[in-house]
């Protein structure tokens, strides 16, 4: 029989794949699968996690949000594992698997990991570390960090919104250089997302990106937006700020180097704690396989 790797996050979400594992067993047993499942949280042992992948497993199921699915990537990459991966959308913002068109539902979920063509996707790297959907620097970063899991858990996106606006009293220019083969910048930004998928928090900012094209999008909110802030704002609201862009900069690139002289700026990967200043940011082209992949959503 085939096997698969399950690796499931309790407390991510609201705690719903705890209150749906019996239909997940069910559905890939019905599908001729031995399930073999792995509980993490903060306390786990990610190595001891993969320490009995072998040949016969068919693939990794991974239950969470983006950043349960951003420390397992980065466990992979660091021990080569290069097993298809399935994503079911149970954290509190689901951006990767909600721009590849998983279902919300876990168990459609399933029926089309397990129905549809696995597909190679790109992967993103921010110095020695990996992300599936964005890295960003600068407003908006510490806010997936520094929400509350509880809050989160109980109030979901909300949180994420709620901490954003936390932050807009502490809104500086923040002096930045970027060099890359399409653009150099050098000068004032407020924010800088780079993006492998298309959104942040549910908002589709990179709506041009498409995940499997050697490309990276880069988003930049420049410092001295002013009169144009408002002109942007409208923008954002239609969903046209990538046309004929006023107050950001948008490019696609392969590859970036970002640097500031601001020794306590930090980084962020999928919601996650990224590497510290200056970071060198690359597309990995078609560096993963994605079971479940909606194609006509890339």
């Amino acid at each position: 029989m085939k096997k698969v790797k399950f690796i499931y996050n309790p407390s991510a979400g609201r705690g719903v794949v705890q209150k749906r594992l019996d239909d997940i067993i069910k559905i890939y047993q019905k599908s001729g699968y031995i399930i073999n499942p792995s509980r993490i949280d903060e306390t786990a042992n990610l190595k001891r996690t993969f320490e009995d992948i072998s040949d016969d497993y068919s693939h990794i199921l991974i239950a969470g949000g983006d950043g349960t699915v951003n420390v397992m990537v980065n466990q992979m990459m660091k021990l080569k594992i290069d097993l298809p991966i399935g994503i079911l959308p149970t954290g509190t913002v689901n951006d990767y698997s909600n721009y590849i068109g998983m279902p919300k539902d876990i168990v459609d979920s399933c029926k089309q990991i397990l129905s549809n063509d696995p597909v190679r996707m790109d992967l993103g790297k921010i110095n020695d570390r990996y992300f599936v959907n964005v890295a960003s620097s600068g407003f908006f970063t510490n806010v997936s960090q520094d929400a509350n899991d509880n809050i989160k858990n109980s109030m979901g996106k909300i949180a994420y919104y709620l901490k954003g606006i936390e932050q807009i009293p502490k809104l500086k220019p923040i002096p930045i250089k970027i060099i890359s083969n399409d653009m150099d910048y050098q000068g004032d930004i407020y924010t800088i997302l780079v993006f492998n998928g298309r959104t942040a928090g549910n908002f589709k900012l990179a709506y041009s990106a498409k995940g499997n094209d050697g490309k990276l999008d880069a988003i930049i909110l420049k410092g001295e937006l002013g009169v144009d802030s408002a002109a942007l704002l409208i923008k954002f609201m239609k969903g046209e700020h990538l046309e004929e862009p006023v107050g950001l900069l948008h490019f696609q690139t392969d590859e970036l180097y970002v640097d500031s002289p601001l020794k306590t700026l930090t980084s962020d990967t999928d919601g996650e704690k990224g590497p510290d200043f200056p970071l060198r940011i690359t597309c990995l082209h078609e560096a993963i396989t994605v079971l479940g992949v909606n194609e006509d959503n890339l």
